[in-house]
């Protein structure tokens, strides 16, 4: 089988920790759907440390011309050392995706901001994967990056987002609530290698509306039709509470959702559903769009 140039997998990794396991679940995928794999490393510009130095008492001929040329040769110093520093780190990526079994893997180096580069990029593109936490983490404790649903906003490709640790997919559950995303995403599932021959539990959760079950059969017989083993489950409640206790319950080691479908602003007042099962979850979750 040769390797679909066309559609590759996107791995967004960055200088922690992190990008290992962000490069395994990328091989990973690449490897079930053969698919080309590309290590992207965005070099944000704007977090180049400036000169400490006081240039604050730079006067006298010249000196204006003088600090700016200075100023200039520091700035390229940087630049080249940060380069040098993701040249390094991203063949040691591409090492460790292809002794995970990918068939094909590229890197890249791109300047500029995380979520405008990664829109830029989609094109060509059938899956990105992105760290849950990420560089800024190493600091921080945070429990989800801050680049995460930024991204999920800006692009329209299936993003896969995982965790700390690798630990293959062997159960799969699609949280399932009849919506025209989730629909699309059984059709994508139904068309793709991606978990070809591992079990799928279709769950549906929340207020369940008088269609959920025929939404849910329908989306079972899609999937078993394409050669799934589906098992399905509606379940009245709190979404987010079902989602987790059966995430455990059954032993689920990748969740497939829809993701972030209210406003930025809805979200900053009210919150996101999304954002709190990608918390409670922890495991890889692909989010669709």
């Amino acid at each position: 089988m040769t390797v679909n140039d066309q559609d590759k997998i996107l791995a967004c990794v960055d200088q922690s920790h992190f990008a290992d396991y962000v490069a395994d679940y990328g091989a990973w995928a690449a490897a079930r759907i053969h698919a080309p794999l590309e290590l992207l490393h965005v070099i944000d510009t704007h977090q180049n440390p400036p000169s400490s130095e006081d240039h604050s008492g730079a006067i006298g001929f010249d000196a204006q011309e003088q600090l700016l040329t200075k100023l200039t040769a520091e700035d390229e110093a940087r630049t080249r050392a940060a380069r040098e520093a993701g040249r390094v780190f991203l063949n040691k990526l591409r090492e460790r995706a292809s002794n995970q079994g990918a068939p094909q893997v590229d890197t890249r180096q791109r300047y500029g901001q995380l979520v405008e580069t990664l829109h830029e990029q989609e094109d060509g593109v059938q899956l990105m994967v992105l760290g849950r936490r990420g560089e800024s983490a190493e600091t921080a404790p945070r429990d989800l990056g801050r680049n995460v649903e930024r991204v999920v906003r800006a692009v329209n490709k299936p993003i896969l987002t995982v965790t700390e640790g690798f630990r293959e997919p062997k159960r799969i559950m699609f949280a399932f609530d009849g919506s025209a995303v989730t629909r699309r995403g059984v059709g994508m599932i139904a068309r793709s290698a991606l978990f070809r021959g591992l079990p799928i539990l279709l769950l549906m959760s929340g207020k369940v509306n008088p269609d959920g079950s025929k939404k849910l059969d329908w989306a079972e017989k899609t999937l078993t039709a394409a050669g799934y083993t589906v098992t399905k489950q509606l379940i009245p409640g709190d979404a987010e509470a079902v989602i987790a206790k059966t995430v455990t319950d059954e032993s689920i080691d990748l969740l497939i959702m829809g993701a972030f479908g209210h406003s930025p602003l809805r979200t900053l007042f009210f919150g996101s559903k999304t954002a709190d099962l990608l918390r409670s979850s922890g495991i890889p979750t692909l989010l669709l769009r």
